[in-house]
């Protein structure tokens, strides 16, 4: 199988590295490793040890491989631009130290666009020139890792910021050079968003660098789109559910992958809300599971 199969920090519940509720980085990496992955993000930036050293001595302990790391930062808001780049550069710098090559740039959840997930047609938009700026600053962000760090930059759309729909996907990847902007697809948040993940990696193959492996319950799905309910109570009522339990086709998926010849990572992401009653190294396990019964 040319396809190797990681896991995330987000499926502990680490969004922000300063949150007090998250588990210590060592017990994410011992649990990963225990639940049969071979590689690990690095999750949000200050999370994980930037010392080299102390990092690289735990990987190998683990026996795990140090997969990429996302930049999920506030690309939106001009003022945070001085912040953004900072926290990129560092995860570019720790990424490169383990020789680890995917580095993912994901625009934040806004309060503007948080409201309207899954409903494109309802969202607020930015104005041109908003957008021309927003363009600009993942356009330096991808060019900077790319040409100073020699990583494999991509852009990974997300519900509630302001790449998500298709048509902001797509308007993005015109706007910048694929040289220097890949695509990560995340099969969940796509499907979210209402478009299909999986045509759109057959249509987009030659640029995919990199693939995170998501559910989606269609039913909470219907409901919070009918109720027209936010990302954050979507997730706190289970949007996100175990592979294998919810909408995505992941033996079509696997099927595509093989045959298109993709021969990167597979990267679990179970977004989990960390306020609920949750077992990480529970569905860690059942997701490998889930993966190996399709043939991952």
């Amino acid at each position: 199988m040319s396809i190797k199969i990681g896991n995330a920090p987000c499926s502990w519940g680490v969004e922000w590295a300063d949150d007090p509720r998250n588990p210590s980085w060592e017990s994410v990496l011992i649990e990963c490793r225990e639940s049969g992955y071979d590689g690990i993000e690095l999750g949000p930036i200050g999370f994980m040890p930037e010392d080299p050293s102390e990092l690289g001595d735990a990987l190998e302990k683990y026996s795990l491989e140090l997969i990429g790391g996302v930049v999920f930062q506030p690309f939106h808001d001009a003022d945070a631009k001085a912040d953004v780049v900072e926290k990129a550069r560092r995860t570019a710098a720790a990424l490169s130290a383990h020789g680890a090559k995917q580095m993912v740039l994901i625009d934040s959840i806004s309060e503007q666009r948080a409201p309207y997930a899954g409903r494109p047609n309802e969202a607020i938009t930015m104005a041109q020139a908003d957008w021309a700026l927003f363009v600009d600053r993942i356009r330096d962000v991808a060019k900077m890792g790319t040409d100073e760090y020699g990583l494999t930059v991509s852009i990974h759309s997300h519900a509630g910021g302001f790449m998500d729909f298709k048509t902001e996907l797509d308007a993005l990847l015109q706007e910048i050079d694929e040289q220097y902007l890949k695509i990560c697809v995340d099969t969940g948040h796509q499907t979210y968003a209402g478009f299909d993940p999986i045509a759109f990696i057959d249509k987009n193959f030659d640029r995919v660098s990199y693939v995170h492996a998501k559910d989606i319950d269609p039913d909470v799905q219907s409901a919070v789109i009918e109720n027209q309910t936010g990302f954050y109570d979507a997730c706190g009522q289970g949007i996100f559910c175990n592979l294998g339990k919810g909408s995505v086709d992941f033996v079509t998926a696997r099927q595509l992958l093989l045959e298109r010849g993709y021969h990167g990572w597979l990267t679990v992401e179970q977004d989990c809300d960390p306020t609920l009653d949750i077992s990480p190294l529970q569905d860690a396990i059942a997701n490998r599971q889930f993966l190996s019964a399709v043939g991952f």
